[in-house]
């Protein structure tokens, strides 16, 4: 009787043993990948495209920011020795961040001195943000009559409240001839614009939303504006 009952707590501690053993493993797996993938994709600042869409652009990335202006919005001297080019998501709420939390600096301490211009183009992540091509596009029309900077701020500021409707308040709010801002809205005058900014950043390499190329340097995400600084004059070093 005593020999079956050391037979059974030995069988009893070798299966507590190689749980154990087991457990460490599995654990010590998990916390790999989430270290490789920033806590399993919690916490990152940037919104990806989806899955489906995330393939690379086949040819050659168009890898300088002055390669990729053409008409778009500009903060600064279109003649600074440096330009940044932002593509965005007017729903993307670390586009909002970057907007918020950013960009202000960037303009005091490098566009407002004459060092950098800065030019907003959009990349509307679509099927996760459907009010972000509207959006794209109504402020396409406030830059018609001389008000993108006023209305990109206006959208950003109210993400949660996108709409076409708002989109022609928002235009009177600001004092705009609302009868050619709501035949341009409603015409979608510049669809065709706004899906050729979105063409270009992936192009570019944009796999995701605020997506920037500071000179010749590609960065992603609503980095902190040390992460951009150090960019920016290690380029303006050059």
């Amino acid at each position: 009787m005593e020999d079956k009952h050391k037979k059974e707590d030995s069988v009893i501690k070798i299966k507590k043993d190689t749980i154990w053993k087991i457990g460490t493993f599995v654990f010590a797996i998990l916390f790999v990948i989430s270290l490789l993938t920033g806590g399993f994709g919690i916490g990152t600042n940037s919104q990806p495209l989806p899955a489906a869409n995330n393939n690379p652009t086949t040819g050659n990335a168009i890898t300088s920011a002055k390669d990729l202006v053409d008409n778009d919005p500009m903060l600064g001297n279109k003649n600074a020795p440096l330009t940044i080019v932002e593509f965005s998501d007017f729903q993307c709420p670390y586009c909002g961040r970057f907007r918020t939390e950013t960009l202000d600096q960037i303009k005091s301490e490098y566009v407002d001195t004459g060092k950098v211009n800065f030019v907003y183009r959009d990349f509307p992540l679509t099927s996760i943000h459907p009010n972000a091509q509207p959006a794209a596009e109504a402020a396409e029309c406030a830059n018609e009559q001389g008000k993108y900077w006023e209305y990109h701020d206006i959208l950003f500021s109210n993400q949660q409240s996108l709409s076409t409707s708002n989109y022609k308040k928002w235009a009177a709010d600001l004092g705009l001839n609302t009868d050619k801002f709501n035949d341009c809205v409603d015409s979608r005058k510049y669809k065709d614009e706004v899906e050729k900014d979105s063409a270009d950043a992936q192009a570019a390499g944009g796999r995701g939303t605020p997506y920037f190329i500071i000179g010749s340097t590609p960065l992603s995400g609503a980095q902190p504006f040390a992460n951009f600084k150090a960019v920016i004059d290690a380029e303006l070093a050059n």
